[in-house]
C-alpha cells in the first residue's frame, strides 16, 4: 500500500466527530506555501478520501490550517460562558495551524486534531 495523508477532527466539548469543519493543506516548501487542497470534515469528523496519496505525498513541510473558529459559531459554541466576546462570535480560536514534515512516502501520516473552543491537542497518529 502506498503511503497516505489522512485526518480526523474530534469535538471534545461536544463529545464527538467535529462534522463540517472547513480545513486546507498547504505546502511549505520553498518559501511561500502552495495551497494544496481545501476540504470540509463529513460526519464523522474525518474527510471522505486522503488528503494525499501515492504520487501526490511528496516529502517536505506541510500545514494543516483547521477554520476552528467558523465550526465554533456554527455549532453555537461560545469561547466560555460570561467570557468577553462571547456574544460578538469572536472565540480565543479562530485558526489552528498544524506543521509537520512528511520524510517516508510509504507511511501512513495521520494528523488528528482534539479541539474544544478553548484548546486543542494534535499527535501522529495511525
Amino acid at each position: 500500500m502506498s503511503g497516505r495523508l489522512t485526518t480526523h477532527v474530534l469535538d471534545l466539548a461536544r463529545g464527538g466527530p467535529a462534522a463540517g469543519m472547513a480545513l486546507q493543506l498547504w505546502k511549505l516548501d520553498g518559501g511561500a506555501g502552495e495551497l494544496l487542497r481545501e476540504a470540509v470534515t463529513n460526519s464523522d469528523g474525518r474527510l471522505d478520501a486522503p488528503l494525499l496519496t501515492g504520487a501526490g505525498l511528496t516529502p517536505g513541510s506541510y500545514e494543516l490550517l483547521f477554520m476552528a473558529g467558523d465550526y465554533f459559531r456554527g455549532t453555537a459554541q461560545a469561547a466560555g460562558a460570561g467570557e468577553a466576546g462571547a456574544d460578538s462570535g469572536v472565540l480565543f480560536l479562530e485558526q489552528i495551524p498544524l506543521r509537520f514534515n512528511i520524510t517516508n512516502t510509504a507511511e501512513h501520516y495521520h494528523v488528528p486534531l482534539l479541539v474544544a473552543p478553548g484548546g486543542y491537542s494534535t499527535y501522529r497518529g495511525s
